[in-house]
């Protein structure tokens, strides 16, 4: 018997129990479906590369994309201690104010937020009326500094960006070289920042390999979860909540083996219904991707890494290729007619990427994407089977809806723009993966053969004030007890950024809720003006 199980060890989960077992008179239990993260390429930061594919990658694949010429999209996502922050490019990201705000949710509004972004933070810069330090989580400068990446940077300024030093900060516009959650060159998941101080407590209990089949009920109320470790099944008991952190894929296919969800598709999955929630499910929030790619002479792209001297720098300091988090620069632009908040993001790669990375690259090179960040278009998760270990059936169905198609046109102009500028042309100096014209019948050909989902799925148990939310306000399961969803998957809608800082701060507010049944920290407003290193830790 436990206090609390949780369910997925990834950024929300290695948050929540770690948070919750600093109350000693309670016992937590962490299940995670994948190993322990002792590979030795989850910690060095351009090793994610060679862990796609392997034993701790969910490695799903969307159904066919209908605006993607039908393609079938990779989506990998983190199946070991730390979840996809253990596989992810570690870029720090807190997204545009206007996301939370525009939730119009109680409780969740940037000012309400910002304290737990601070909490969370131990940022090398130090404490600014933005930034926090002595946080578990370490937020550092690039260690590889690729020249392409300052290169792009440049070149956006070219092209009439602005230069932007801080996307977290007063402004999020502008182009700039992007912080990463990394301490001293070495990966900083949230299995490194919060699970591992946590583990030595007598209160926490982790077990790796224990995936879940589903959650036990008596009545109307989550008492344990049912789960299987080598295929031998497992119940274990909670006394005060069940708590699903297994991401936007995952948790919705939990509830939805358990019987929560839409009635018809759960009958014809022959599951057995505890209650008919239409919303399970739907509402997938994602930013769709384009790519570009150059070649180039100059020998400055991450290839260098298969040099000894990169190696032997990387030992001796921490520094030069394998420091590198892959998409080291980027920025923020607005493209759409009359966009009140940046609805673009670029990421640039200093390597020659073929074939989504499917393929070695073929010489020195550079890749640049731009996302979609406000996406109107939206898909679903469903059941494939009724076996917990099928994986779920996604459906992105991007491009399908409003004017997502035009401003990805538009994302792709700009972007192109960018690389023709001089601070670009000696790295983009060949076409290697480029639109065939200027039309816009190039153009959306193009984004119909590159696109690909920039691994920031959320939005399928949206919280929400309305009836048809999957979670309320404090992101309990609407209609059931003791039972909540915390994860990527509660966000109404996809914030303008990448989505791990956000999970974490998110998590570290339904600490509070779970523990106090109340936020603890004080809205930024009431706080801005003594400019906090970090927020107090609950008492």
């Amino acid at each position: 018997m436990f206090d609390y199980v949780i369910v997925g060890a990834g950024s929300a989960g290695c948050v929540l129990a770690s948070r919750l077992s600093e109350d000693p008179d309670v016992q937590v239990l962490l299940l995670e479906a994948g190993p322990p993260d002792t590979k030795e390429n989850v910690h060095v930061p351009l090793g994610y590369l060679k862990l796609a594919g392997t034993d701790v990658d969910w490695d799903y694949h969307s159904a066919p994309e209908r605006e993607c010429n039908g393609r079938r999209i990779q989506l990998p996502r983190g199946k070991v201690l730390g979840g996809s922050s253990s596989v992810n490019a570690m870029v720090y990201i807190r997204g545009n104010r206007r996301d939370y705000d525009d939730w119009g949710l109680s409780g969740w509004s940037s000012a309400d937020l910002l304290p737990y972004f601070i909490k969370a933070e131990d940022n090398e810069r130090g404490a600014s009326r933005w930034h926090g330090v002595g946080g578990p989580l370490p937020v550092s400068e690039s260690r590889s500094r690729n020249v392409m990446a300052s290169a792009f940077v440049d070149a956006g300024v070219e092209a009439g960006l602005a230069r932007n030093d801080d996307f977290n900060g007063d402004e999020q516009d502008g182009v700039g070289l992007y912080q990463v959650t990394q301490r001293e060159g070495m990966r900083a998941s949230a299995a490194v920042a919060y699970l591992h101080p946590a583990m030595e407590r007598p209160n926490l209990t982790v077990m790796p390999y224990m995936l879940a089949e589903r959650v036990l009920f008596e009545g109307t109320r989550a008492v344990g979860v049912q789960a299987s470790q080598l295929g031998q099944p497992q119940e274990f008991r909670a006394q005060r909540e069940v708590i699903l952190c297994g991401g936007a894929y995952n948790s919705p296919q939990l509830l939805m083996l358990s019987g929560i969800g839409p009635a018809e598709h759960l009958t014809l999955r022959e599951v057995e219904v505890l209650l008919d929630q239409p919303a399970v499910g739907e509402n997938l929030s994602e930013h769709a991707a384009a790519q570009l790619v150059w070649t180039t002479p100059e020998e400055e792209s991450l290839l260098l890494a298969l040099e000894p001297a990169a190696l032997e720098e990387y030992e001796a300091t921490r520094t030069g290729p394998f420091a590198s988090n892959l998409a080291e620069a980027g920025g923020f632009a607005r493209v759409g007619p009359g966009a009140s908040a940046p609805d673009v993001q670029f990421h640039l790669a200093p390597v020659h990427i073929v074939d989504d990375g499917m393929s070695d690259p073929e010489g020195h090179g550079v890749w640049v994407s731009p996302c979609l960040l406000t996406p109107q278009s939206r898909g679903s998760v469903r059941l494939a089977s009724s076996d917990p270990t099928a994986k779920p059936l996604v459906r992105n169905e991007f491009y399908t809806a409003g004017d997502d198609m035009q401003r990805m046109i538009a994302a792709l102009r700009l972007t192109l723009d960018i690389c023709g500028q001089a601070a670009m042309r000696p790295y983009c100096a060949e076409p290697f993966n480029t639109p065939d014209g200027d039309t816009d019948d190039a153009l959306r050909a193009h984004i119909a053969r590159t696109t690909f989902a920039i691994y920031h799925p959320v939005g399928t148990c949206r919280m929400g004030d309305d009836a048809d939310a999957v979670l309320d306000s404090q992101l309990r399961v609407n209609g059931l007890e003791s039972l909540r969803v915390v994860d990527a998957s509660v966000m109404p809608v996809v914030p303008r950024g990448n989505t791990n800082a956000p999970t974490i701060a998110i998590a570290e507010r339904a600490a509070d809720l779970i523990r106090h049944g109340r936020a603890l920290a004080e809205p930024f407003e009431a706080a801005a003006g003594a400019s906090p290193s970090r927020q107090p830790a609950a008492a």
